[in-house]
């Protein structure tokens, strides 16, 4: 990987700019699952101390994104279909419950910060970076949890967005789920506007439900992919003995 320096960082505040730079090289791809993430690596890439790097790992552990194997460090998480299909059917009830929440509990300010977030969520198109798109549906859900004024919903489904980011980063590589993933959106928002609880449920279920779709149609191929190498591997090995 180049050191072309656009992940190094200015101070203040350090650590947080590492964590969320490393949270987006992971879900952009930059760091692809399995690459292991070596300290020197990173300090190298981001210009800051072990200490920090460590402490940003640490996060992305607690967070899914990491595992840190035993006497070889950490690595980035390789989440298989059965663990994707796991994560979205908790996401998808969660998810609904705080569109509910939000069409009958979010003040009118908080709707209209809504559509706005919408609106630039729709004018994004196939050639928008995938960091960027990824940050304004972040900003989209940011607003949906604080205004569904459900403490326990934010908390649980905002760790799980978290977990989610290579998921969401995966169904953005199919062409496309950009412009379904607006209309899906849309119609959360109009429902959402319309004070609309149960058509927001709905809504907001069968986004996560054409997400998955799309994610693990993804995640199965390349996992047919990585079995087919590893068996390619085995037939060469054997022919070499």
């Amino acid at each position: 990987m180049p050191n072309d320096g656009t992940l190094r960082v200015t101070p203040q505040p350090v650590r947080r700019q590492v964590e969320d730079r490393l949270r987006d090289a992971i879900a952009s791809g930059r760091f692809a699952p399995g690459e292991h993430l070596s300290d020197r690596k990173l300090c190298d890439l981001f210009g800051v101390s072990r200490s920090v790097i460590r402490e940003a790992v640490r996060l992305m552990e607690a967070e899914g994104l990491v595992e840190v194997v035993p006497n070889r460090g950490p690595f980035v998480s390789y989440l298989s279909p059965a663990d994707a299909m796991q994560v979205y059917e908790v996401r998808g009830v969660l998810e609904a419950l705080a569109g509910q929440g939000f069409a009958e509990r979010a003040s009118e300010a908080e709707t209209a910060e809504l559509r706005a977030v919408f609106e630039e969520i729709a004018a994004s198109h196939s050639s928008t970076d995938r960091v960027a798109l990824l940050g304004l549906k972040r900003r989209f859900y940011d607003v949906l949890l604080r205004g569904c004024r459900n403490a326990y919903v934010a908390r649980m489904l905002d760790q799980l967005l978290n977990r989610n980011t290579q998921l969401r980063a995966t169904t953005l590589a199919d062409p496309d789920r950009l412009p379904r993933t607006i209309e899906e959106i849309r119609r959360i928002v109009e429902a959402i506007e319309r004070r609309d609880g149960e058509g927001t449920w709905e809504a907001c279920r069968e986004h996560v439900r054409q997400a998955a779709r799309v994610a693990l149609r993804i995640l199965n191929h390349q996992a047919r992919e990585k079995a087919e190498a590893g068996r390619a591997r085995a037939i060469e090995a054997g022919a070499a003995e």
